[in-house]
């Protein structure tokens, strides 16, 4: 009788402690998983705007070959 108490609050123990464990280690996972959604949000929003930006270089590009053409005719 007394081996299956002391198995039943073994078990128990355990229990608990891998209850606790588990709380812990889901907390940490959801912590990085918000963390990269967050990076990946960043990374979006800049591949979203490198497009936009190399267009914008290639207007620049343009009017600085018009100019410079403009300068050497004078």
């Amino acid at each position: 009788m007394e081996s299956i108490i002391v198995a039943l609050i073994s078990g128990a123990v355990t229990l608990v402690g891998v209850l606790l464990s588990n709380s812990k280690s889901k907390a940490v996972v959801e912590t990085r998983v918000e963390e990269l959604t967050r990076e990946v949000r960043l990374h979006n929003n800049f591949a979203q705007r490198v497009p936009v930006i190399e267009e914008q270089i290639k207007v620049i590009n343009h009017r600085v070959k018009d100019l410079e053409k403009g300068g050497a005719d004078r």
